[in-house]
């Protein structure tokens, strides 16, 4: 008697309707990125993650925070968050400042020319997002889209000591 698994046991494919809705989310998702990408690199000469970085610095006490804290809250890698970083650097908009309480600390801080960039680049921003995705759902469907993503956020963002996660690489 054969006591071989069957393959068909042992992956559970995508229905087609799961993968009509995963196709349509991975569809969406990559345009709207690159829609925004495009409309901050015309509006502010700057990808869509740099955007977000000066937003998360706009918005931490004092214009700044630890590297590691950005990193994780822009959920990339370190190398990653301080390559973006070096540019804006360049670009005057940030600068780093090391850690009093921790010598291999160092913090990105938020300048005044960064504040103004973000200024004057969140109005279009704003009105981009408006358009490519509030302007398209009904109350009721954005509430439902806000509910569906904190609950997959929930499940990728492990707590547990140990995790895999990009920002801790």
């Amino acid at each position: 008697m054969n006591t071989a698994p069957d393959p068909a046991e042992r992956h559970r494919w995508l229905s087609d309707e799961e993968q009509r809705v995963w196709r349509a989310y991975l569809h969406a998702t990559t345009l709207l990125e690159d829609h925004l990408d495009r409309q901050l690199q015309r509006d502010a000469g700057m990808p869509h993650i740099y955007y977000g970085l000066l937003v998360q610095l706009a918005e931490a006490p004092r214009c700044r925070l630890r590297m590691t804290e950005l990193a994780m809250d822009a959920k990339i890698t370190r190398s990653r968050l301080s390559h973006a970083i070096a540019r804006l650097e360049t670009n005057g908009w940030v600068r780093r400042e090391d850690c009093p309480s921790d010598k291999r600390g160092q913090f990105a801080v938020l300048t005044d020319q960064g504040a103004e960039v973000l200024r004057r680049t969140a109005p279009g921003h704003v009105t981009a997002v408006r358009q490519a995705l509030f302007e398209r759902l009904s109350p009721e469907q954005q509430k439902t889209l806000g509910e569906i993503m904190e609950i997959v956020t929930e499940g990728l963002q492990p707590n547990e000591a140990g995790a895999d996660l990009p920002w801790l690489r």
